[in-house]
């Protein structure tokens, strides 16, 4: 390629970039008016006596069930970064990977990516002696375990035609299980260059990025897959009976997408406006209401009032440190 090719590559892909950046802002504000609307148009139509007579009367064997599988969801979260450990070869324990997985993934999920995801990870990784460089590798792999664990689920939901969207809307059925077909192949893809790939590093804004074994891409894609699988369980335990666990899964893996989208913290609102639409037509409004509402309760604000305690444990313990290694 010549220099006047490379560029007017150039130009173009960035003029491309500067058209998005101009559109990105009032289409993300579109969004969010039209899901204001929905829930506005959502909380005039429901019966509010139904969801509070609902959230009365769950067991508490219903809600122990669903608190542990809260725990579980964690931990299965938590042992991402256990793989990020063996991906970076430092010594690290399994007592001290654990907590700051735990931690970051309360605060992620209520506070958005920035701050659980990210920021989080990077205070609490840097206290236990991990270069900046071996942080961002822990969230790379973390959040490429997230997400192509969801492809894999979400390919095999979808494709096998267990979730049906309603009458009317413009993605079809037919649509949706082709779009689980792609990510299938994209996952299946993933693992194909984990066997054979020939180059095995990259390097992405300073960040040196290496590609794990197969090996350790199937646990990915497993305990991804699984941490998903967890989370509609919870969802499922707290839904009336008539709904069955595919479909749960399948609206919350549609859901999730809505939610990145909107770049909302904790995907406010999103999730119940589109477990809503989809299941309107199976059980009552005011029963789904009532169940997120639990959901949220048991699976987001919960762990957050743990955690909080937990990080506000581990800083004082690395304060103390501090205090005890100053030189007298």
């Amino acid at each position: 390629m010549s220099r006047a090719e490379a560029h007017s590559t150039s130009h173009a892909a960035h003029s491309g970039k500067s058209r998005w950046s101009r559109w990105k802002r009032p289409l993300t504000m579109l969004f969010f008016l039209a899901l204001i609307v929905l829930l506005t148009m959502l909380a005039q139509r429901l019966e509010w006596n139904e969801v509070f007579d609902t959230l009365a009367d769950f067991k508490v064997r219903t809600l122990v069930i669903a608190s542990g599988l809260t725990l579980l969801s964690f931990l299965v979260y938590a042992c991402f970064d256990l793989i990020g450990r063996n991906y970076i070869r430092q010594d690290l324990t399994w007592k001290q990977i654990l907590p700051v997985g735990i931690i970051s993934y309360a605060f992620n999920l209520n506070l958005s990516a920035w701050v659980g995801g990210i920021a989080m990870r990077y205070r609490l990784y840097s206290r236990l002696g991990v270069s900046k460089g071996n942080i961002a590798k822990i969230l790379g792999l973390s959040l490429a375990t997230n997400w192509f664990g969801y492809m894999v689920i979400a390919g095999a939901v979808f494709s096998t035609g267990l979730v049906r969207m309603p009458p009317g809307w413009k993605l079809s059925s037919d649509a949706l299980q082709g779009v689980g077909v792609l990510l299938l192949l994209v996952s299946a893809g993933y693992l194909a260059a984990c066997r054979f790939s020939k180059r095995r590093e990259w390097a992405i804004r300073g960040v040196e990025i290496d590609l794990p074994s197969l090996r350790m891409a199937m646990l990915q894609l497993a305990l991804g897959a699984l941490n998903w699988s967890l989370m509609a369980a919870v969802i499922f335990t707290l839904l009336p009976s008539k709904l069955d666990y595919p479909l749960v899964l399948g609206v919350l893996l549609i859901s999730a997408i809505a939610g990145v989208i909107t770049h909302i913290p904790a995907g406010l609102g999103v999730l119940e406006a589109v477990f809503v639409a989809l299941l309107q037509h199976e059980v009552s409004r005011g029963s789904l209401v009532a169940g997120l509402l639990a959901y949220r309760a048991i699976y987001f604000i919960l762990p957050l009032l743990i955690t909080l305690v937990m990080y506000l444990v581990v800083e004082a313990k690395a304060k103390s440190l501090r205090i005890s290694r100053k030189p007298k």
